[in-house]
């Protein structure tokens, strides 16, 4: 077994300041123990405008914030995933989410499919399309310190699509980095995180935001790991005063253990495979 930190962080549009909180969560990982560190979707900046949006994004070798993660990384042995921004084109960014491994290197990158546009009566009215480029493909699961990582982002966890193609793939972990907000945090966050856990018997690992990052937006907060069987074993409430992290171990012998128990053998001689 090895040991997963899941990171909650309150992101502003000062990205300095973000990256000293996302160091916080870097001491703290390395003390519990873990060998990789999620962290949420957005961590480089959440700005209050699609101007903003737009103004603040960078490459990643031109980024503060990512050139200091990946220092972190390599100084600390330590396994990082991390949702970012990019410069897209026709004045667009790109919703990313890095893997950084303990080298420092950037070895995995996947752009969310699914783009947040809502209009919550009483809540958020939230149009992610106005400043994002949505992505195209699902990306491979790849091998880990922890295990077969599939990567998602926020919004996807409402399509279990993403999740089940990436369980025919043999992930063992799926991530969903995210920025819920409140209303919709309330009302389905965890049961869909625990849904896509049950689905697919595997790990799932969803670090959030919490907290307000400007005067027109909050987030839900809530980061949590469930384990294969759905279970919650490691959950963080909505605090936002600092940044915090719980862990938890990630037992290959128990996703083994479920699914070699409960076989879901798909009828795809009557619906199409995912």
């Amino acid at each position: 077994m090895a040991i997963a930190a899941v990171g909650q962080l309150c992101s502003t549009a000062n990205v300095a300041a973000n990256l000293a909180q996302c160091q916080v969560l870097v001491r703290k990982a390395v003390e519990a123990g873990a060998k990789a560190l999620f962290l949420p979707e957005a961590a480089d900046y959440i700005g209050s405008s699609p101007a903003e949006t737009i103004s603040l994004a960078r490459p990643v070798q031109d980024s503060e914030f990512v050139l200091g993660l990946q220092k972190e990384a390599r100084d600390a042995g330590l396994h990082i995933n991390v949702g970012i921004h990019e410069p897209a084109s026709n004045d667009r960014v790109k919703n990313t989410l890095i893997w950084i491994d303990n080298t420092g290197a950037i070895v995995q990158r996947y752009q969310k499919v699914h783009l947040f546009d809502v209009d919550i009566k009483g809540g958020p009215v939230l149009k992610e399309s106005a400043s994002v480029e949505k992505g195209s493909e699902i990306l491979p699961p790849f091998d880990t310190v922890l295990g077969r990582v599939g990567l998602s982002i926020c919004f996807d966890l409402r399509f279990p699509e993403i999740s089940l193609a990436l369980k025919r793939q043999n992930a063992q972990i799926i991530t969903y980095p995210s920025a819920f907000t409140v209303p919709t945090g309330r009302a389905h966050w965890e049961t869909l995180l625990r849904a896509r856990a049950i689905e697919t018997q595997s790990y799932v690992i969803a670090a959030a935001q919490a907290g307000p990052h400007n005067e027109k937006r909050r987030s839900y907060g809530h980061s949590l790991i469930a384990n294969p069987w759905g279970e919650i074993v490691a959950q963080l409430g909505d605090q936002y005063e600092e940044p915090q992290i719980a862990v938890a171990d990630i037992d290959l012998d128990l996703l083994a253990k479920v699914r070699r128990e409960m076989p879901l053998l798909r009828r795809t001689d009557i619906y199409p495979e995912i």
